[in-house]
């Protein structure tokens, strides 16, 4: 009897810690198993294939990104897949997931689609994990790792087959790691982040310039160097088989990065002036405020000369969101996408600073769950 109160104790105080974990399973997994039975229990359908590439038809439907990780999943020979890729070295540079996929389910075509769904799910609880363990480090509630788990552009992203929940995981663990002082698992992690998606070269290039310019520690430079070198080389490879390398703003239809700030969300007026209305209401407070604040307070740290990758990684993140493409802005659920990073930079600057007040706003963000009811 004390054996069993004693083992309940300790299966409560796990609960305790791990709630964070369980919260944004149930989330994640709930929206996954919505999506399930929306689509009558089709696996391949949570993908949003659309009959443009699935049946060649140009008059035919979009479908959504997730059509492509599917698609390469399936066929990894770029010369065959490229059909069906709207853009296809931008699309096959996200090699990562597809590959694992088709790797974990030893080829079988009907697994795949699970596999991808698996990988994800795993995938954005272990960055949460991370996150949560981030926050303990730093003497701080682990609930704040919430912001991370419930973050709509990284639980939609599990529920659409989609390449985010694997590179944000890879690179949250890859920052505990360095910060645990496990410095090549780090690389190793943060390296497979770039092949997952290539908008975690941002973190990349932080890891890189707080070591060359800030430490002046050249050993660690020269693997961030290698890595460097090693993606440089996968997108080489890219236009030598598609023609272009992979970097991009886009796939089809995509607009480049704009040059003035928050351009990008002014030409929504230009086309619907109550549809920027609703943008500024819903990612004003959301969003764009706190990229300002993210700017104003990350330069105020170096400029004392904090020379750190948080504080770093913030100001490049929140940086490039003022430089948005028009196609990417316009469409809200690849603003929240594009914008993981930049939740992700928040909550590892806040924590390091111990600043509890943008903590505290972070779970505000929660609430942008809500445009999943829509999805």
């Amino acid at each position: 009897m004390l054996f069993d109160y004693a083992a309940g104790m300790a299966m409560a105080s796990k609960i305790k810690r791990y709630w964070p974990l369980l919260v944004t399973f149930i989330v994640a997994g709930g929206y996954v198993l919505a999506r399930l039975v929306l689509f009558e229990g089709d696996v391949v359908a949570l993908a949003e294939i659309g009959t443009q590439f699935s049946e060649g038809d140009p008059a035919g439907t979009e479908g959504y990104d997730g059509q492509f990780t599917y698609y390469i999943a399936i066929d990894l020979n770029p010369t065959t897949v490229r059909e069906k890729l709207d853009v296809p070295a931008y699309r096959y540079q996200r090699i990562l997931l597809s590959m694992l996929a088709r790797l974990l389910s030893a080829g079988n075509t009907a697994a795949i689609p699970w596999v991808l769904l698996a990988i994800n799910l795993v995938a954005h609880i272990v960055g949460t994990w991370a996150v949560m363990l981030y926050m303990e480090d730093h003497g701080l509630r682990n609930w704040y790792a919430l912001s991370y788990g419930l973050w709509v552009g990284l639980v939609s992203a599990v529920g659409l087959q989609l390449h985010e929940p694997l590179a944000y995981g890879l690179v949250s663990v890859a920052w505990l790691a360095r910060k645990r002082g496990r410095f090549f698992t780090s690389v190793f992690l943060l390296g497979l982040a770039l092949f997952a998606k290539e908008t975690t070269i941002v973190f990349w290039f932080v890891f890189l310039l707080v070591d060359l310019i800030g430490k002046r520690d050249w050993r660690s430079a020269v693997s961030w160097i290698a890595v460097g070198i090693l993606y440089a080389g996968w997108q080489v490879w890219l236009w030598r088989v598609f023609g272009a390398p992979g970097i991009g703003s886009g796939g089809a239809q995509s607009t480049p990065f704009e040059w003035i700030p928050l351009m990008g969300l002014w030409r929504i007026g230009f086309e619907s002036l109550p549809a920027l209305a609703l943008f500024i209401v819903i990612f004003g407070p959301t969003i764009f405020m706190p990229v300002i604040w993210a700017i104003f307070k990350s330069a105020c740290e170096v400029w004392r000369k904090q020379v750190n990758p948080e504080n770093i990684s913030l100001f490049v993140n929140s940086l490039l969101i003022l430089f948005l493409p028009f196609s990417t802005i316009r469409e809200p659920l690849g603003l929240l996408r594009f914008t993981s990073g930049f939740v992700l930079a928040v909550l590892l600057f806040s924590a390091r600073n111990k600043l509890h007040k943008p903590l505290n706003y972070t779970l505000a963000w929660i609430v942008l769950i809500a445009v999943l009811v829509n999805g």
